[in-house]
């Protein structure tokens, strides 16, 4: 069945306290999307943001985002006054994150809170922690002791605690017993707001689909929990590193330093690592998007230590026994393959056996040298087709910056006239094509230019700050939008 909808991290919400939250925005965020006709909100991934403040690098898998628990719920709960944290400075810039200040103030706000629902005595906090502690009680320890360090990687530790040495885990457990206590309250409160932002969508006809990094980070509860499904040396540094070759748009390839998978390890029980990873996500999610799905056919290895990723190798991946796995334990599951780059036919053949619906983008289609798999006339049903994603330029700021070759080929395959909105001619295209399932960004969707761009790849700094401004009316976006979603039978 033909659907779309809106690609919106909750972090870019409008919110007076720095960064959007899981509270009133967010059910208005829904209900514009039910307004307007739209099935589907898509949200990056949800997990706390480590270095660079980025949510693809997370200190773990499954715990959830602490600044995305709305201080006003709190305030509902009677867990914060809201002198608490009305009087802090969260930033004057209504239309970027300052994670700085959220760095600095949030968790000050969020330690009141926590001590007042311990003071409490929550029955439901208790079974929480009941039924997560499979991954809650590694990763509040985690956060506890590397808040004792003074943030650094737990590769620095000492080595006994390091090595997760029984003595020293059980020490610390006890020193650091209030901190993880307080780490394991946030984890109940932004889930319990999940829980419930995610009953509304529901409730309103609106389907979350979710986004999962094929790796973690390397400073994560992930890595330092389970080091034997990592490639890691007795030291338990990487051997070797993740990444991408060099390609047209960079001349030295993208080092992204993730530690690489003990894939024969992994294997050896069933792959159930992955399986409890993948059972979490749509515990969260009604639909998964796999980030960077061609690794799981094949992956580019760097050795640690490199300064580019110029000298890696390919190795095979687990393949379709993997979602055999998956499948064999979660039943189906409905799975988007993020399959952009280049692709071989080992990838491809992946891509079909496994059914998934692969991404079709839109601004990459208009090489001027060539025809592409990108323009809507060459799309299949079976695909997600978007107008951009969070790594791209907005469609405004590309036709801003792009060559003029490639700019007259989209005018003149568009059919836009100089004087026609581009973000809406692009928008009207994809609604319009075969595609099963078609999505915008919201930056599109309101003909945002390059400052509105949410994330630069291979740049540190000054990424994933955009927020919608507060003063921005929807309204008419929202009975157009519902328009083209009727024409185009959406």
């Amino acid at each position: 069945m033909r659907k779309s909808g809106i690609l919106m991290h909750i972090s870019s919400l409008p919110s007076p306290w720095g960064i959007g939250t899981l509270g009133a925005e967010s059910k208005k965020f829904i209900d514009f999307l039910a307004k307007s006709g739209q099935s589907y909100w898509q949200v990056l991934p949800v997990s706390p943001t480590g270095y660079g403040d980025s949510p693809y690098q997370s200190f773990s898998s499954y715990a959830g985002n602490p600044y995305f628990i709305d201080l006003d719920t709190l305030n509902e709960w009677g867990l914060l006054e809201r002198c608490e944290y009305y009087e802090i400075n969260w930033g004057n810039d209504h239309e970027h994150t300052d994670f700085g200040l959220l760095y600095e103030n949030r968790f000050k706000v969020l330690r009141k809170a926590a001590k007042r629902l311990l003071q409490a005595e929550s029955p439901e906090f208790n079974d929480f922690c009941s039924t997560s502690a499979f991954w809650l009680d590694d990763y509040a320890l985690f956060m506890a002791l590397k808040e004792s360090y003074g943030g650094v990687s737990w590769n620095e530790w000492e080595s006994a605690l390091r090595f997760r040495e029984e003595c020293a885990i059980n020490e610390a457990r006890q020193r650091l017993s209030s901190e993880i206590d307080f780490y394991k309250v946030v984890q109940f409160l932004f889930f319990r707001q999940w829980n419930a932002f995610k009953g509304y969508a529901a409730e309103k006809g609106i389907s979350i689909i979710g986004d999962i990094p094929i790796y973690v980070a390397p400073d994560s509860a992930d890595v330092w929990s389970n080091p034997c499904l990592f490639m890691l040396d007795e030291n338990l540094m990487p051997i070797d590193v993740a990444g991408c070759p060099p390609d047209a748009y960079t001349a030295t390839g993208q080092l992204w330093g993730n530690p690489l998978y003990n894939w024969d390890e992994i294997k050896k029980d069933g792959y159930s690592w992955w399986i409890s990873r993948i059972k979490h996500q749509f515990d969260l999610y009604d639909v998964l998007r796999i980030d960077h799905f061609r690794g799981l056919d094949e992956f580019y290895t760097i050795p640690f230590g490199s300064q580019t990723a110029e000298y890696g190798t390919w190795r095979k991946g687990p393949g379709m026994d993997l979602f055999y796995a998956i499948k064999n334990a979660l039943g189906e599951k409905q799975i988007i393959a993020e399959d952009l780059g280049f692709l071989n036919d080992s990838v491809r053949k992946l891509l079909r056996d496994s059914g998934f619906p692969g991404m079709k983008v839109l601004q990459f289609a208009f090489d001027r040298r060539e025809d592409s798999d990108y323009l809507p006339h060459n799309f299949p049903r079976n695909c997600v087709a978007y107008t951009s994603t969070h790594d791209n330029n907005t469609i405004v700021g590309w036709f801003n910056s792009a060559p003029t070759g490639d700019v007259k080929k989209a005018f003149d395959y568009l059919r836009i006239h100089e004087d026609e909105s581009v973000a809406k001619a692009i928008l009207c295209s994809l609604w319009g094509s075969v595609a099963d399932l078609a999505i915008a960004p919201m930056q599109d969707l309101l003909e945002l230019d390059e400052s509105a761009r949410m994330n630069t790849p291979s740049t540190l700094g000054g990424n994933w700050q955009w927020r919608m401004n507060p003063s921005t009316d929807l309204s008419d976006i929202s009975a157009w939008l519902k328009h083209i979603t009727e024409l185009y039978g959406r």
